[in-house]
This record gives C-alpha cells, sequence and structure tokens, in this order.
C-alpha cells in the first residue's frame, strides 16, 4: 500500500491503520504550498465566484498529455488560485455546504485549507457527521481505477487490535493468488514480518518497515511472515512476492440443508463489473435449489458499482415488491434538485434492475426477507442493498457488527494534479429514508447509535471458514431463522470507526483502498 493510498485509507476510515505506522493522516498530493504571500487576498466572506475561474490555475502547473490523450491545460497560478477553486467548487457542490465556516482562503496552505471545507457537525453517536473527505494524487489515483488491481498479495488482513500486544488475522484470501500459493488460512495471526515483532514492536523504524511489507508499494516485493496458528500454537514461515492479484469478488457459494428448508449462502466482496455474471450464476443455481431463505455475506463488501447492487436486490425480492420502485435516488444539496450537477443529466431514480448490463434477465428468488451478515467494512453499494430492500419492505436480518455509515458519494474531481473527494450527494431508498450515518446496527447491541435493524450483535469468527455453519456469524443466522432469537451480544464498537486504543473492535479493521469503498454510478 502506497503512502497515498495509506493517506486516504486513514481519511476514509477516521482512524490511521497502526497508529504511527502511517505517519499521520490528512494532506494529500498534489500542489498547495505554502498560504499566499501578502495580506489582500480579495477575500469577501459569503461571495463566490464559479469555480471554473480559478480551475487549472495551479502552483505545479502539469505539461504533457493527460491520461485520455489530450493536453494538459494548467497555467501557472498560485496557492490562491487553488484554494479559491476549492472555495467555489465546495460551495457549490458540497452536500452540507451551509454548514462550511467560510474562511479567508489566503490564511492557509491549500491542503489544510480542504479539510476545513466541511462540516464539523457530528452524530448522535458523537462521531464526525462527514468522515469521507479526502484527496488522493491524481496519477495514483488514475492507475488504480484504470487497471483494476494493486500490488498485494491477495490477501485482507483483519487488525483486531491496533496498538501493542496487537493482533493481526487473515480475514480472506482471493484464488490463484500469492496468499493462496502460500496455502494462508483464515485466523492465521502474524507473529513477524521479514524478522520484526509484529505483536509487540513499538519503534517507529519497526512499524514502518513491517507495514511495509504488510502493504508492499511495489510489484515483486518479497517479504517473510511468521504465522502462528491460534487454535493448536503451531507457527510457519513463509515468504510471499507481491503481484497484482485479480480479484474474485463471489466466493463459497452453497446451500445447507436445515429442517426447514434449504438455506442459500454467498460470501460477496465487491460490487465490480467482474461480479455480475457470478452473481447470477449463484442466484440461478440457489433458484434451482428452491432455498427458503439467503445468507447473503457482506462482512468485507466496501463497496462500487450502484447498478451490481440494485441487481443484487432485485434477485433477492423478484418482480412482486420491486416494480415500478426506487432502489435508490441521489440527492444533491438544495441548488441542484432536480439536475445531476456533474453529469448534467437529469435526476432519475435508480430502479431495481431486472436484466444484466447485457440486456441478460436475471433471476430471483423471490424472498419476502434476507440474512445480511456484515461488519465494519460493509459499506456504500453493500448498504445500499440493504436500505434499497428495506425501502420496499423485504425484512433485512442483520448479523453481525455496525456497517460503515456511507449513504453518501462523490464524484473525484481533479485540479493541479491532486483529485478531492467532498461528500456530494446522499442516496434515499423508495420509502424516502437515507439517513444511516452511524450505520446500521443489530437492534440487541449493547450501545448506542445507528439504525436498528431486527437481528444479532455477533463477533467475527476467525475460527471457522466463512461458509462453514458453525462460523459464527453464520450459525447465529441460522439459529434466527427458527427461534428469532439471538446469542448473547459480542462487541459494541462498529470497527470502521475504532479509535486508535488498541482495544479489539467487533470484528477488527478490514481496509481496503477507496477504489474498494465507494458507491460508482455510471451513466448517472
Amino acid at each position: 500500500m502506497s503512502k497515498p493510498v495509506a493517506r486516504a485509507l486513514c481519511a476514509v476510515a477516521a482512524a490511521c491503520l497502526l497508529g504511527v505506522a502511517l505517519g499521520g493522516c490528512g494532506g494529500g498530493g498534489g500542489g498547495g504550498g505554502g498560504p499566499p504571500a501578502g495580506p489582500a487576498s480579495g477575500w469577501v466572506a459569503g461571495s463566490f465566484l464559479p469555480a471554473s475561474t480559478h480551475a487549472g490555475r495551479c502552483v505545479n502547473p502539469r505539461s504533457g498529455m493527460d491520461p485520455t490523450g489530450a493536453p494538459y491545460t494548467d497555467i501557472r497560478g498560485t496557492a490562491l488560485d487553488e484554494n479559491n477553486w476549492l472555495r467555489s467548487w465546495s460551495n457549490d457542490l458540497y452536500l452540507w455546504y451551509k454548514e462550511i465556516v467560510d474562511r479567508d482562503p489566503g490564511l492557509y496552505a491549500t491542503p489544510q485549507y480542504f479539510d476545513l471545507l466541511k462540516t464539523t457537525a457530528t452524530t448522535a453517536s458523537g462521531n464526525p457527521k462527514d468522515k469521507f473527505h479526502f484527496t488522493y494524487d491524481t496519477s495514483d489515483w488514475l492507475a488504480l481505477v484504470q487497471s483494476g488491481t494493486e500490488a498485494g498479495y491477495g490477501v485482507f488482513w483483519s487488525v483486531v487490535s491496533s496498538l501493542p500486544p496487537r493482533r493481526i488475522v487473515v480475514a480472506y484470501t482471493h484464488p490463484s493468488s500469492p496468499a493462496a500459493t502460500a496455502n494462508l488460512q483464515r485466523g492465521e495471526e502474524i507473529v513477524l514480518i521479514d524478522g520484526i515483532d509484529v505483536v509487540n514492536s513499538n519503534m517507529q523504524a519497526e512499524v514502518d518497515a513491517f507495514v511495509a511489507g504488510l502493504y508492499p508499494d511495489q510489484l515483486n516485493e518479497s517479504h517473510s511472515f511468521r504465522l502462528r496458528n491460534p487454535a493448536t500454537g503451531a507457527q510457519r514461515t513463509v515468504t510471499m512476492q507481491s503481484a497484482n492479484v485479480a480479484i474474485d469478488p463471489v466466493q463459497n457459494v452453497g446451500v445447507i440443508p436445515t429442517l426447514t428448508g434449504p438455506v442459500g449462502y454467498i460470501h460477496f466482496t465487491d460490487h465490480l463489473l467482474a461480479a455480475e455474471q457470478q452473481l447470477i450464476d449463484a442466484f440461478r443455481d440457489l433458484q434451482q435449489q428452491n432455498v427458503a431463505d439467503l445468507v447473503l455475506d457482506l462482512r468485507y463488501n466496501g463497496g462500487g458499482l450502484l447498478a451490481i447492487a440494485s441487481e443484487v436486490a432485485y434477485m433477492v425480492a423478484g418482480d412482486v415488491p420491486t416494480a415500478g420502485q426506487t432502489f435508490e435516488q441521489l440527492v444533491f444539496n438544495d441548488k441542484h434538485m432536480a439536475i445531476n450537477p456533474v453529469t448534467g443529466g437529469a435526476l432519475i431514480p435508480m430502479p431495481f434492475l431486472n436484466a444484466s448490463s447485457t440486456g441478460q434477465p436475471l433471476p430471483t428468488l423471490n424472498l419476502q426477507r434476507v440474512y445480511v451478515l456484515t461488519g465494519g467494512t460493509t459499506c456504500s453499494a453493500s448498504e445500499s442493498i440493504m436500505n434499497g430492500l428495506r425501502g420496499v419492505n423485504v425484512q433485512v436480518v442483520q448479523i453481525g457488527s455496525t456497517t460503515c455509515g456511507k449513504p453518501y458519494g462523490f464524484y473525484p474531481e481533479d485540479n493541479c494534479g491532486t483529485t478531492y473527494f467532498s461528500v456530494q450527494f446522499k442516496g434515499i431508498n423508495d420509502a424516502g429514508f437515507g439517513d444511516y450515518t452511524d450505520g446500521f446496527a443489530p437492534n440487541n447491541r449493547p450501545s448506542a447509535g445507528g439504525e436498528r435493524l431486527p437481528g444479532c450483535s455477533v463477533l467475527d469468527d476467525f475460527a471457522d471458514p466463512l461458509g462453514d455453519p458453525d462460523e459464527a456469524r453464520l450459525a447465529a443466522a441460522l439459529g434466527h431463522r427458527l427461534s428469532q432469537t439471538c446469542p448473547g451480544a459480542t462487541g459494541s464498537k462498529p470497527s470502521f470507526t475504532k479509535p486508535l486504543s488498541g482495544e479489539p473492535s467487533d470484528d477488527g479493521v478490514v481496509e481496503k483502498s477507496p477504489w474498494l469503498m465507494n458507491r460508482i454510478v455510471e451513466g448517472a
């Protein structure tokens, strides 16, 4: 994971992985420099020129061709120009623009000024209302989006405890990856990386070094890992070399026989186009086996294409509750009630899509309820599935821990080599609801906060494979459908906003790059 990736993850997750390891959060690539020289910036509180007036006026203008093959149009400018663009752009498009304190752009360096262009309000549980305000170096962002891959081992680590004594475990792996070749198993704990004590080390240089091994910057990096099996105590050492890993977004599809009918299970990790046919095949298989219920495992699904989320929701519910209904409607601020201000198109609700991107009719299970397994990484488009189904009165039973709380989205915007992410819209369901900033939470979760759903608060179980009926969350779902009761609630803090206290969260922090943690609207 590169430093820009780490920086963006800090901003998205509202917490830096492993505390000091990433060298602090905030900031971002691109220009800025110091505050403009001179006492007069021309700032008049409440007066804004169009953002286009200041666009492309850069401290460090780019030359050559952009990724589309067109020449860059940057010209020499100042930090004041860059700040004025941010100020006008935010005033026009930021969802809560009325809650921005209008400050003199001549008094701040650009990264610090952008950090101030957001609401300071908090939610009912005390979390920031806006925890999705971040920047990315444009070249790094485009490389991620265009390739769809980044250097890695094909393993997602769960940081259950971020400070010594740390606990970092294998959450899941992708097939045909370096991690799969090394036979990494869910629940294995990292003891050493490149000989460095991951559990106890607190020296800055050592922490930086093992984080570099945990999240490699480049392809073909080789790092050694000492892993411990928590059940047996046995340890082993493997060496993995980073590679571009293809994501396998639909795994562990199966049917579990029960006394009250077969129950389908799908582990779904990412709303990518590559998932579409896999999901269709999975739902068709479950349809043919006449499943009585579905357990949809979204605990590590950070989001992606909203159209894929709509297709999944339709395949769960079928025609009867969804025909003619809204899956999700984008709502911008009160300056843009009818027209999408970024695309220029009319704001038309997204329906429940009953055909694939290639026009293939979708199979359906025609269920009136669905069990959803959740964690702190359940975010954005994954939460849209839950909210969209609830909007047409399909019961969503939540098993796990509080979701990340991201009913919001944005269109990434480049200026002067920095891509800015600022909340521009929220998504609401057919019932007009979209206010779940504190996430969805099972209704027996002991602490306050979260939009409550029927279900059970259950700690992530790293002792059993995903899809195993004995795995704690899946077992709780199977038990709840029989008795409508839950095991004792475990955990109370959502991992997505876990403070850097070293205390365990509900299910650890499973970090994903921002391109896997978004609500992506194509053709909106």
